[in-house]
């Protein structure tokens, strides 16, 4: 997993509320257990006019020139706002894979649904909460071309002179300042995990015949 400490990026827009994982990425394109080919069918439904399938590319499909991630004012953005609930639906991970391969690092909404949140967790993907009416003005000025700083350690989202602080829980933190996912943690005890296991055998010798 790639480590998060701070992110300098343009914001781009998702003015909806309730986004839900089949609309960041509908249930025909999960065939896959890799974290990759998901980007090019990120919010389908929105970003394109016509049915695609798995293996085609956004330069076969009819775009949806409305949509505001299509927008070119918005091409390269690294941080996606968003209304609040977002990620709700089904638990696919799948969605987080989506965003992150398309090029979001961070979600800013006024909530997320749970699952989603972990998720973006175990991906490198930082979600953060701000406050509504934060979000409100986020959403006013981002067609002028918003950037944000987002800083991690210090727990901070900068918007030019505003400074706007958010909380996380000081274990995912030091999760995505490492870049440590669930299985990096676990395998970064596996000599306390080897010591317990061989005196697990020898304290009860007959749970192990070999």
């Amino acid at each position: 997993m790639d480590a998060f400490t701070t992110l300098d990026g343009l914001v781009a827009p998702l003015d909806r509320a309730n986004v839900d994982t089949d609309q960041i990425i509908p249930k025909q394109y999960l065939k896959s257990i890799k974290r990759t080919g998901f980007g090019d069918y990120l919010f389908d439904a929105w970003r394109f006019l016509d049915q695609g399938t798995m293996g085609m590319t956004p330069n076969e499909r009819q775009i949806n020139r409305e949509f505001s991630l299509n927008l070119p004012e918005y091409q390269g953005a690294s941080i996606l706002i968003a209304r609040d609930n977002f990620g709700c639906g089904s638990s696919r991970e799948h969605a987080v894979w989506a965003l992150k391969e398309f090029g979001f690092r961070a979600v800013l909404a006024p909530s997320f649904a749970d699952i989603f949140f972990g998720n973006c967790f175990k991906n490198g993907v930082l979600p953060i909460t701000l406050p509504a009416e934060v979000i409100d003005d986020l959403f006013k000025r981002v067609a002028t071309g918003l950037t944000l700083s987002i800083d991690l350690r210090a727990q901070t989202v900068t918007d030019g002179e505003h400074v706007h602080g958010f909380e996380i829980d000081p274990a995912l933190k030091e999760k995505m300042l490492t870049g440590m996912d669930d299985i990096d943690l676990t395998l970064a005890e596996a000599e306390l995990i080897r010591s317990f296991e061989a005196g697990h055998r020898q304290r009860q010798p007959w749970l192990f015949r070999d």
